[in-house]
């Protein structure tokens, strides 16, 4: 199984959430990210719990060791998630992150933000706090 890892899973991993260490086996099992994923979770990071660059710099720098190299978002991915917005009425950066995982030949996208086992183009959604 190769697992794509949406923003939320590092987000709880980082913050002492309920659901981080759910979250940080998920990421210790491995799995594919994308800058898309780094940016966001960079941003959710300064902005709504106000750390400094330093200690996010740190949290990415652990997540390139856990995790594959992280996947680049180009104009390819952008045109495949624009496809998969327009089909299944997902919103742009859920698209984004369906494309991402699909171009990465993920089979499993860990997310709490998508429909739960729903499959696309051989790809599973699959939240993994549902029991948490």
């Amino acid at each position: 199984m190769t697992a794509f890892l949406d923003t939320n899973v590092l987000i709880y991993a980082q913050t002492g959430d309920p659901r981080g260490e759910i979250a940080r086996q998920a990421i210790l099992a491995g799995g594919v990210i994308s800058v898309q994923v780094v940016n966001e979770f960079t941003s959710v990071l300064r902005r709504k719990f106000r750390l400094d660059w330093h200690a996010i710099a740190g949290a990415v720098a652990d997540l390139r060791t856990a995790l594959d190299p992280v996947r680049p978002v180009g104009i390819d991915t952008w045109a495949s998630a624009v496809a998969l917005a327009r089909q299944h009425r997902f919103s742009f950066h859920d698209s984004l992150i369906l494309a991402s995982a699909l171009e990465a030949g993920c089979d499993t996208l860990l997310t709490e933000d998508l429909p739960a086992s729903h499959r696309i183009d051989g790809l599973t959604i699959v939240n993994p706090f549902s029991s948490a």
